[in-house]
């Protein structure tokens, strides 16, 4: 039996099982809210255009308006200004969109640090346990924020010091970018910086380091906690805008069971 093949067969079968960690769309997911005088990207809306009337009696379609960056999406690289000249969304290498990932579980850390941020040595004590990080691959961080994805509150979780979620320090940032062998990093929280990142140095480093190093982003991801620390594959589908910085994305983990 060929590869591809015994895939499809293992798929089947349940042998190899496909997560969804997609958020669902709608008008209630959570969007980032910038303060003034910065403009907020659009969240999601359908406008029906028929539903079996008078518009269009077969047939029933909407149009859609939503921003590249609302709900789980893909950040490329010319979305940040030190990746200006880089890649756009539209641009990405397909063999991109079908790599190795792994997980890194710091759930309880951000339950009991709302601020919690991931540093270097949590990185190499997790390559000390699991093996390097993978070549080509995706950094997945699970802080089960995917938890408060219901709630646009309970999700930004700001009061009057701004924004308190979960995220990568500075130094982790410039490591993932600079040392690492990834393509990307991949959150649960509104975007792939911490809440209180606009105070870092430099401010989102995340977002600096990594797109500034032609690597990518994947956010608001859910369902990590039912995926093994390594040996998996990751489906990203984001639209091929041309010239677009990011866009809302479909992603597909493929597990072996």
């Amino acid at each position: 039996m060929s590869l591809l093949s015994e895939l499809s067969a293992s798929i089947a079968s349940g042998a190899v099982e496909v997560v969804d960690l997609t958020a669902p769309l709608s008008a209630t997911t959570p969007v980032i809210q910038l303060p003034e005088p910065f403009v907020n990207t659009p969240g999601f809306a359908l406008h029906e255009l028929s539903r079996y009337d008078e518009h269009g009696p077969a047939w029933y379609w909407n149009a859609i308006t939503v921003g590249e960056h609302a709900g789980t999406h893909f950040d490329a690289p010319n979305h940040w200004i030190t990746g200006r000249d880089l890649l756009a969304v539209g641009e990405v290498p397909p063999r991109h969109l079908v790599a190795p990932a792994v997980v890194i579980d710091k759930s309880a850390e951000a339950a009991a640090d709302f601020d919690f941020l991931l540093q270097v040595e949590h990185l190499k004590q997790w390559e000390s346990e699991h093996g390097p990080l993978p070549t080509g691959g995706w950094l997945l961080i699970r802080t089960g924020w995917d938890a408060r994805s219901h709630d646009q509150a309970a999700f930004i979780n700001a009061d009057e010091t701004g924004s308190h979620t979960p995220g990568v320090s500075a130094d982790c940032a410039q490591w993932l970018a600079d040392e690492a062998p990834i393509i990307g990093i991949g959150v649960e929280t509104v975007g792939t910086d911490a809440g209180a990142a606009h105070s870092f140095t430099p401010a989102f480093p995340a977002h600096h380091y990594l797109l500034g190093a032609g690597k990518y982003g994947l956010t608001q991801l859910q369902n990590l906690a039912r995926l093994p620390p390594t040996g998996f594959l990751l489906i990203t589908a984001p639209l091929p805008i041309q010239g677009g910085s990011g866009s809302p994305s479909r992603i597909l983990a493929l597990v072996e069971r």
